[in-house]
Parts: structure tokens; sequence; C-alpha cells
């Protein structure tokens, strides 16, 4: 039946093909009936998660299988704690992979939670209270304010009936519904006034309904539908990692194996080199990659919540680092979700409003409200009393002399946006409503209804009655045959009434939402009936929109430095998406030439076909008036470009789409539970410039994991071709199985880890993304890689050699080697810090904890060639001052040249540059 334009179809018809009688309701035999053909009004999911197979296939990883093999063997080597300490290294990455996966696919249970557990109904002319999951398509649901509907409706009654819709269509404001039948089958869902739909809240009035659509049928089953349909896939890091690390256990094994055949072939026995292999493979493959991403990403976890940023998955760090869109929504997340009166026009003038949300702080410029005869001060009067909102702090009621109270609280309204914004307007001038309620006091009310487009108010006062007016400019001005002025009343005629409707049009082609405000002095025989909205008095125009956040703006043209798309995907209507965009910047100005191009609506997009949609989205800047099957289309047209994408929101609409994105990023204050869970990161502050620290943050992070891996395998890359080296020209072993896997301990573990937590280096800004393609050996990683592992394999060999050709036995050749590729490592960590700067350009306290690790490292070391009882253990003898020189000579030489070589080459791009300039 969803199938179906119920929005096209007079109500009457409706209930004739959903045989219902109107005033009665379904009979209990027929409901039976229904239930069993349509199935319970619920939110089924389509598979059900076994914990204990989901922690299971945590371990089904190529590089996870390789290092428990790796446990197994250290455990037979009798290595028990470096077995014990990769087992706790895999169990950690598995208990937070089980977490992120359990928790990422909880949006179902979220969504359920936004429908209403019981409803209303008429059936067989009586109205009962039941389960909203026992509800049939056909069923007649009664509502009013402060209702969830409970299933998609058809309304048949609307009485002043305004229902909040913006966490299903990202509609800022409250949308009134009628009941009279819509002429286009191709209306978005936004505007289809006639029908109701699941999920969505009743703020105002009340109304009646027949139920259209059930469960699944309804346009939030549609969601549930979208949420589970969205694959889930592998970030650029996770893939990246995955093809590593299946590279480097391939290699690494068949350099061991090389090893152990040439050592066999050169006369060493089976027993022995099997074991120096295996303790080579175990040195080699670096196990504690894994550990270090993990626990990397986790630091920029903890600093991004410094940021107001929640990562919620920790690979979504590093996926913001290779970000080339972001696709926002509008309502919260590029604006405040506070709707503020912008202009207002007045005894001929268009008088800018200054000022930012509920905060009652703002100037009128080139007017002054405070002149009691000014037509201004009028308007902001009818502003404060036409009016059924209140301004808040902390949910507080606050007015007048009150409002110094709650300093540091937020502002806050309670009651409909559009009141709220007049409300905030006229305390601005130091007009409110509750000092005006001494003086004057309400004795009547015609309440908005859509149909008279009017809402009027009436108070008492010493000097008699007087009725306030405020409406659609259009049918007041129909009313009205004064204006009041600064000289007083004067006629309204025709050609002013025109006046004012340009005004009015001006007004609105700003995206802004224009009220007419008016007045009449009543008699004391006048009763609070329609009859009194005649012969009013004219007094101005308040335009008013919800105002985009200033950070939001600046986060843009961040974006357009780091080339990151920025991309505005709304509900709201073309118009309005259009001005915030063009004032945030996602647009260019009017004179850089035709816009028209960058804007495309939900329904135009409904013309077009995936490749010609496809085609058309990285031209487009706005997407306007678009549904939730819209923006998840959207996300998949970047996607096939092989963008990266990253979506951010706040509604239910937004969930398929932040699911289906690389990375989703959720509101924390305005989201919903089914966004958040959605999502891979939340914003604390649901300030779209945190997306900027969160981009920044991985960028640095990329880089920080490309510094460890360079630091990693050259020097694992140094240990294997030393043993090879060693082995093919007929020397002894330089080191033992035992000496292979403590340095494997003092080198790969603390200096890795700090080395990942380094600063982000200055300018990272303001590079393009890399290509999601790119290898993680990139920008010359190989080379650096292949060379530093070559000197540090060589070196190492020649301390050695030259040991050996000195007269010094085999055990102090072997300490010699040993310390050697200790130190070369410890070393060169510094030189990895920076790809383009030596360790001249950087300060060398910078990162403290490397300083400290690298200490610790170089305290456990000369523990092992100076204490007794471990040298016994290590096979390790003294060493003597000579013998020192000579190894950090060795070790040093090479950090030392490159810096003096990045010295002098950065100083010359500088003067360069200053030459350009």
């Amino acid at each position: 039946m969803r199938q179906r334009a119920w929005h096209v179809l007079p109500w009457l018809e409706v209930a004739k093909i959903l045989e219902v009688h109107p005033e009665k309701g379904l009979g209990l035999r027929e409901v039976r009936r229904r239930l069993a053909e349509f199935g319970g009004n619920i939110l089924t999911s389509k598979k059900k998660i076994n914990p204990v197979f989901l922690f299971l296939g945590q371990f089904k990883d190529f590089m996870v299988l390789v290092l428990l093999t790796a446990t197994f063997i250290a455990g037979l080597l009798g290595e028990i704690a470096d077995a014990v300490t990769i087992m706790i290294i895999l169990i950690i990455n598995a208990v937070l992979g089980f977490i992120q996966e359990y928790r990422a696919e909880r949006s179902m249970e979220s969504l359920r939670l936004l429908t209403a557990p019981e409803a209303r109904v008429l059936r067989e002319g009586v109205e009962k209270l039941i389960p909203a999951a026992d509800l049939v398509p056909g069923d007649i649901v009664l509502l009013e304010a402060g209702d969830r509907i409970p299933a998609d409706v058809r309304w048949i009654q609307a009485v002043n009936l305004c229902v909040e819709e913006s966490a299903l269509t990202g509609e800022s404001l409250a949308v009134t519904k009628f009941i009279t039948s819509m002429q286009d089958e191709l209306t978005p869902m936004a505007d289809r006034r006639n029908l109701g739909y699941m999920g969505t809240s009743v703020v105002n009035g009340k109304g009646a309904g027949v139920v259209i659509a059930t469960g699944m049928n309804t346009e939030m089953g549609v969601i549930a539908e979208m949420i589970q349909d969205v694959e889930e896939e592998e970030t650029p890091l996770q893939k990246r990692l995955a093809q590593l690390g299946k590279w480097l256990v391939t290699i690494c094994l068949a350099i061991c194996i090389l090893v152990v055949i040439t050592g066999i072939w050169r006369g060493e026995s089976f027993y022995k080199m099997f074991f120096a292999g295996v303790s080579l493979a175990v040195a080699a493959i670096p196990e504690g990659l894994p550990a270090i991403v993990t626990v990397v990403l986790a630091i920029g976890v903890q600093r991004l919540v410094k940021k107001k940023a929640i990562i919620r998955k920790l690979p979504a760090v590093e996926t913001l680092g290779c970000t080339t869109v972001i696709c926002s929504d509008k309502t919260g997340t590029l604006t405040q979700n506070e709707m503020t009166v912008r202009q207002i026009y007045s005894d001929r003038r268009l008088i800018e409003v200054s000022g930012y949300g509920y905060d009652p702080k703002g100037d009128f410029l080139g007017a002054d409200p405070g002149k009691e005869k000014d037509p201004l001060r009028s308007g902001l009067k009818i502003a404060a009393l036409c009016n059924n909102s209140t301004l808040t702090k902390k949910g507080v009621r606050v007015a007048g002399l009150f409002r110094s109270a709650n300093k540091e609280a937020p502002w806050g309204i309670k009651g409909d946006p559009t009141e709220g914004a007049l409300l905030v307007a006229a305390a601005k001038a130091g007009i409110w409503r509750e000092i005006l309620e001494r003086k004057e006091k309400r004795i009547g009310e015609i309440p908005f209804d859509s149909d008279r487009k009017l809402m009027s108010v009436i108070y008492q006062a010493k000097q008699g009655k007087k009725a306030y007016i405020k409406g659609a400019p259009d049918v007041i001005l129909k009313f009205c045959n004064r204006e009041l002025t600064s000289k007083g009343l004067t006629e309204l005629t025709d050609s002013r009434k025109r006046e004012i409707l340009l005004a009015n049009d001006k007004m609105a082609g700003q995206a802004l939402r224009v009220l007419a405000l008016a007045e009449k002095p009543l008699s004391e025989f006048d009763k609070p009936d329609e009859q009194i909205e005649q012969d009013l008095t004219f007094v101005g125009l308040a335009g008013m929109i919800d105002p985009p956040k200033a950070s939001a703006a600046e986060a843009i043209q961040v974006c357009r430095r780091a080339k990151i798309k920025p991309v505005m995907i709304t509900g709201d209507h073309r118009l309005t998406a259009e001005a915030v965009a063009r004032e945030l910047g996602i647009l260019r100005p009017y004179s850089s030439g035709n816009n028209s191009a960058e804007i495309l609506t939900g329904a135009e997009l409904q013309q077009m076909n995936e490749e010609e949609l496809t085609r058309s989205v990285m031209g487009t800047a706005v997407f306007a008036r678009v549904t939730p099957k819209d923006k998840l289309r959207i996300v998949r047209a970047y996607k096939k470009l092989n963008q990266v994408v990253a979506m951010t929101g706040d509604g239910v609409n937004d969930a398929p789409a932040l699911k289906e994105s690389d990375i989703g990023v959720a509101m924390g204050k305005t989201g919903t539970d089914v966004t958040k869970e959605a999502s891979a990161m939340i914003l604390a502050d649901d300030n779209f410039a945190t997306i900027v620290a969160a981009v920044e943050e991985g960028r640095g992070i990329y880089e920080n994991i490309r510094k460890f891996i360079r630091y990693l395998l050259s020097c694992n890359l140094g240990e294997v071709l030393l043993m090879f080296l060693a082995t093919l020209v007929g020397l002894p072993l330089p080191l033992l199985p035992i000496q292979i896997l403590w340095m494997n301990l003092v080198t790969d573990g603390l200096p890795a880890m700090a080395l990942g937590i380094d600063r982000t280096e200055p300018g990272i800004m303001d590079r393009p993304p890399r290509p999601p393609g790119e290898s993680i050996f990139a920008r010359g990683l190989t080379a650096k890689i292949a060379t530093l592992g070559t000197i540090i394999g060589l070196g190492t060999l020649v301390v050695f050699a030259a040991a050996l050709f000195l007269g010094e036995d085999l055990q102090s050749a072997r300490t010699m080697a040993f310390c050697t590729i200790v130190f070369f490592q410890l070393i060169h960590v510094f030189d990895c810090r920076s790809e383009k700067r030596g360790i001249f350009e950087m300060s060398f306290f910078s990162n403290i904890y490397l300083v400290a690790a690298v200490t610790v490292s170089i305290l456990m070391q000369l523990a092992v060639v100076y204490v007794p009882v471990l040298q016994v253990i290590f096979k390790t003898t003294p060493l003597a001052g000579w013998q020192w020189v000579l190894i950090l000579s060795v070790a040093c030489a090479p950090t030392l040249f490159m810096g003096f070589v990045h010295l002098i080459k950065n100083t010359w791009l500088a003067k360069a540059s200053l030459a350009r300039r």
C-alpha cells in the first residue's frame, strides 16, 4: 500500500480504498485479518548478531593468524614473556574490534526507540488505547500535542495541527498540516502536508489520521531497511595495513628460510640454524605494529575528546585525514538551529538586526527602538505580546531584570522557534512580555491556523483594549487600511501595499521567513473573534532565518585550503539552502558567475539515473529538499568517483547516509540515538569546525603511522640483512636467538610507540588529501626504508667483522654487533620524526616521550652488557672505551649526515622562495 501516492487523493477516497469508516474505524475481525496479512507495526532486523561469532571473527585476519603462529613458536623457544605479550596485544585488539562492530549494529535498536509505544485509535466506534505494534493499515489514529505519530497516516482531521519532522525530513521548522489533497505526485516528502510519518511528533493542535503504512512499509521503515542494507567497508588504513602485513610476512619468512638454508649449506648445524631462523622471523615480523597502530589511534581519540570530538571507531580518526568530500546537513550542523530575526521593515526603513541565536544581545542598525513613538518599538511590542514562547536559561524562565541570573548558562526557547525569534528580537530592545504584562493583561486569543494564516491576542490596559496580530504578509495587508509611521497613522493605499510586498519579496529572496505585524484598538464591545482581524494598522515586517555558525564559515575556508570539497545536503527549501550556503562560502559569490549548476533539488535528483548523478555530484555544492534515499544516493555517487566521504548529520534521516559514508559524523547535542549509533564520530559541541580539528589530527596520525612503519621496517630489514649477509660471506652468526628477541623488545616497543604520538608537523592542512589508493610506502618511503635498512645491516656487519679482524673473541664481537644494531636503531628513531626536516631543524625535547623511551631502552641495553647475571643469560661481555667509540661513530653517522643534508636543502629552498617573492 505504501507505493500509492496517498497525498494526491482526497481523504474520503483514501478511507474508501482502505475500506474504513472515518467515524467508526475498523472492526475487530478485520483488524485480526489485516494484522495477519501485513504483520505487526514494528521495525524488524534482517540479521541477528551472535556476540561469540563476532568476537571469534576478530582472529581471522591474516596478520593475526601469523602472530598466533609466532606466539606458539616463541613458547616453544622458551620465550614465555614474548608469547604472553603477543597474546595480550591480540586479545586487546580483538576486544576493541568486537566492541566497535557490536555498537555499530545497534542502529536498529535506537530506531525502534523512536516509535511510539501506544496509540489511541477508533475501532468499532469506540476510542481505545492499544499497543502501537498492533496498528494495521486503515486504523483511525487520534493525536494531540505531545504525541508521537505511531505509523504513517493520511490526515483526515487537522485543527491547528503542527508536526515537528526535522529528524526525518531535515525541515528546521514545525510543519503545519492540513487535510486537502495535493496536486503533484512527485511532491517531496517534506512538502506532503497532508501526511504524517512514524516517529515524528505533534507539537501543536490535534488531528486524526487513517493509517496508510505500518512497520517496515513506513518511511521510517525505509530508513531501517537502508541502514541494514549498507555494507561495512574497511577504512583506507585497514586496507593498507592488511596489504602491508601480508607483504611483510611473505618477504620476512622467505628471507628467514633463505638464511637457514644458506647457514646449513655453509656447514652450520640444522638445529642451530632452525632456531636462529625462527628467532629472526619472530624479530623481523613487526608483531607490535597492530598494537602501536591501536595505541596511536587511541591517543588521537583522547586528543580529540579535548577538542569536543568523540570517536566511536578507532580507524575513523585516520580516515578523516584522507577525506576529500564532507557532506554536511544544514540544520544544527552548519547553522545554529536557532531562528533569529535578521531584518525588520518598518516606516519605509529596512533595519538590520545584529546578534546570533537566542542570546538577547544585539543592535538595530540605523534605528533606535528606545524611542516611544518609533513604529519599530511598536512592532517589537507586538512581537513580544502576540507570542506564547518563553526565553529560558537552563530551562528556567528568564525575563527583564532577572535575565542576569545564570550568566554562564546558554539561552534557550521554550515553545515555537519562530515565536522564539520574535521574542528575542524584542528582548534586544529591552522589551519583555513578562514586564509588559504587569500593565497589560491578556484577555483573549485567536490561535494561528493554516486557513487564516494569522494569530491574534487581545490585551486589556488602562487605556482600553487592543488587539495584536501577526501572520503572513499578503494576508495581513488585505485587512490593513492604515500604517503606523513616525508621523502617526497614515492611510495605507494600494500603491503603498505594493511597496510593502516588494520589501517582503526582497527579504524572502534572502531566504528569510517573513511575518507581518499589525495592531488594532478595540472598543469595550468587541468580542475576541475573527471579526476583530479587520481594519488593521500595519506596523512592520520581521524577517528571520536559522543563521549559519560563524565557526562553520571559518572551517569551510580551512577545508578549501586543504583541498576538501564541502557539500551541503538538506531537507530545507532551495532558496534557504542557497542563502545559507552563500553566506558560509560553500557557494561562490554571485559575482563569480551562475551558480545554478552548483545546486540540485530532490525533484531534480529523482529525474536522474545513477550514471547522471555520478557525473553531476562533483560540480554540485548544495543539495536541497532531499529525502533520506537521496542522501544515500549522493554519498554512493561520490564513492563511485573514489572520493573519501565524510557525512555529518543529526536526524534519523541522516543515519543510512552516515553508515554508508567512509566516516559518519553525528551531532552530540541535537543528534538522535539512531544517528549516533550509525556514526563513527560524534561532535560533542555540534560544531562543524570541530571536524577540521579531526581532519588535522587524522592527517597527523597517518604521518605518525608512516614514521613508525619507516622506523620498524628499516630496523627489521637491517636485522635480516645482517644475519643473511653474515651467513652468505661465511662469518659466524653475529647475533644469538636470545639477543635477537631482546633487541626486538628494546627497539620495537617504547621508541616506536613514542614516535607514533609525535606532534603534527606545521602546514599539514595546506596540503591536498592523499589519494585513497595511495600506498603507505608512497612519497619515497620504500627508498628510505631500503636505504637505512641496508646501512644498518652493513654498518653492524662491518663492526662485527672489524672486531673479529682486530682479534676480539666471538662473544665480544657479538656484543659489539649487538650494541651497534641497537644503538643504530635508537639514534635512527630521531631521524624518522620527519620526512622533510632533519634532526637539526627539530627541537630535541619537543617529543619528551620519545626522549624518555630512548633513555629507558639505552639503560636496558647497558644493563644487559654490564650486569653479571644478564651477561650470562644474553652471552655478552663488558665493552671497553674504544669499542664504544667505534659503535657510536658508526651508529650516529647516517642520522648526522641526513640532518646536515636536510638543513642545507631547506635553507636553500627558503632563500629561493624569498627571492621569488
